[in-house]
C-alpha cells in the first residue's frame, strides 16, 4: 500500500527551482531516506508533503490525501519534526508532550497512559520533570520524537532529525525509529549522515532540486560503475595531495584515517600510487578494492572532478 506519492513534483522560489520534477513512492510501513547535500531539496520537499508549501507543478498524495486539495486532512494523519522543531524550554518534558497534546487535540481519556508509553519508549522516565532547556541534544530530540509522535500518526517526516547530535544519542534515536516500523508506522527521513541512510529500506539520492536515483541502498551504488580504492596510509591527507599534484589520477576523499580513490582502472592507478609515495620517501601504502559506500557514491555523483573530504559527519 502506497502511504506517499509524488508525480512530477515541483517548487520555485523566483527563479531558483528547488525541486524540479520528483516522482517517487513510499510505500506504507517502511523507512524511506532522503539523501542530499545542503541546497539539495530535501526539507523543501519534506515541507511539500506535509502541506505547509503549495507545489509550483506536480502532485501529490500522502495517506491518500491531495497535499493541496486535502491539505488538513493530511495534518492530522502525519507526524512532522522539523530541524527547528519547537521545544519549549521553560517547559518540563512531560508538559511539553501536554502541550503538543493540546495543539492535536488528543482525547485528555487515556493520555497519561499516553504519555507514559511515550516516556518509556524514549527512556526518558527518569527526566520527566525536567526542564526541556537542561536536556541534552540528543535527549532534546527524543523528546521532540515524542511530542511528534503523542497524536499516534501513520507517517512520520523528520527532516534530518540527528544533525549534530552525538553518535550514542544518535543510535538510539534510530532505535527508536526501528521500534516504530514494528507498529507498521511509515518514517520519511531526510539526513546528510549517509552512514544513516544506509539502515533506511529504500533511499533517494537528491542533487539541486532533481532525482539522481531511488532504491535500496545496493541499488543506488550502482549508479557509480568505477572501482573504489581504500589506501591505508600514515599521512592520508599529505598523499591525497600528492595524488592531486601527480595529475591524471582518479577522484579522492577522506574517509577518517583512510583515502578513498574512485578510479575506471584500479590497476593503473595501484602502479600511480606506488610510484608517487616512492617519489615522496613515504611508505607504501595497503590498497585493496572495497565495496563502495553511499559516501563513496555521493562524492562521485555529487562533486564530479573534485577531491574531497568525506560528507558524512
Amino acid at each position: 500500500m502506497t502511504a506517499i506519492r509524488t508525480e512530477a513534483l515541483s517548487r520555485t522560489f523566483g527563479p531558483v527551482t528547488a525541486l524540479d520534477n520528483l516522482t517517487l513512492e513510499v510505500q506504507r510501513g517502511e523507512i524511506f531516506g532522503l539523501v542530499g547535500p545542503d541546497g539539495a531539496g530535501k526539507t523543501t520537499t519534506m515541507r511539500l508533503l506535509t502541506a505547509i508549501l503549495e507545489p509550483s507543478a506536480g502532485d501529490a498524495w500522502v495517506a491518500g490525501h491531495h497535499i493541496v486539495r486535502e491539505a488538513e486532512r493530511i495534518k492530522e494523519k502525519i507526524g512532522y519534526m522539523s530541524q527547528q522543531f519547537g521545544l519549549y524550554v521553560d517547559l518540563t518534558v512531560e508538559e511539553n508532550i501536554r502541550f503538543y497534546a493540546d495543539i492535536y487535540q488528543v482525547p485528555r481519556r487515556g493520555l497519561d497512559e499516553k504519555i507514559d508509553e511515550l516516556l518509556s519508549f524514549s527512556d526518558m522516565l527518569r527526566f520527566r520533570r525536567r526542564q526541556a532547556g537542561r536536556l541534552s541534544g540528543g535527549m532534546k530530540q527524543k523528546l521532540g520524537l515524542c511530542c511528534t509522535l503523542v497524536h499516534t500518526p501513520d507517517i512520520l517526516f523528520l527532516d534530518e532529525p540527528t544533525n549534530g547530535v552525538d553518535p550514542v544519542s544518535r543510535r538510539d534515536f534510530w532505535r527508536m525509529l526501528y521500534q516504530l516500523l514494528r507498529r507498521q508506522v511509515t518514517i520519511f527521513v531526510s539526513t546528510a549522515y549517509l552512514e544513516e541512510a544506509e539502515r533506511c529500506r529504500r533511499v533517494a539520492l537528491l542533487h539541486q532540486g532533481r532525482l539522481l536515483s531511488c532504491g535500496t541502498p545496493a541499488e543506488v551504488k550502482t549508479v557509480m560503475h568505477d572501482t573504489v580504492l581504500e589506501i591505508t596510509v600514515a599521512e592520508p591527507r599529505r598523499v591525497q595531495q600528492l595524488l592531486k599534484e601527480s595529475g591524471e589520477m582518479g577522484r579522492t576523499a577522506l574517509f577518517g584515517h583512510k583515502l578513498h580513490l574512485v578510479t575506471a582502472d584500479a590497476v593503473a592507478s595501484r602502479r600511480r600510487i606506488d610510484a608517487v609515495l616512492q617519489q615522496a620517501g613515504l611508505p607504501a601504502a595497503e590498497i585493496r578494492p572495497v565495496e563502495p559506500s553511499l559516501e563513496d557514491v555521493f562524492v562521485a555523483v555529487l562533486s564530479p572532478g573534485e577531491d574531497t573530504d568525506a560528507v558524512t559527519r
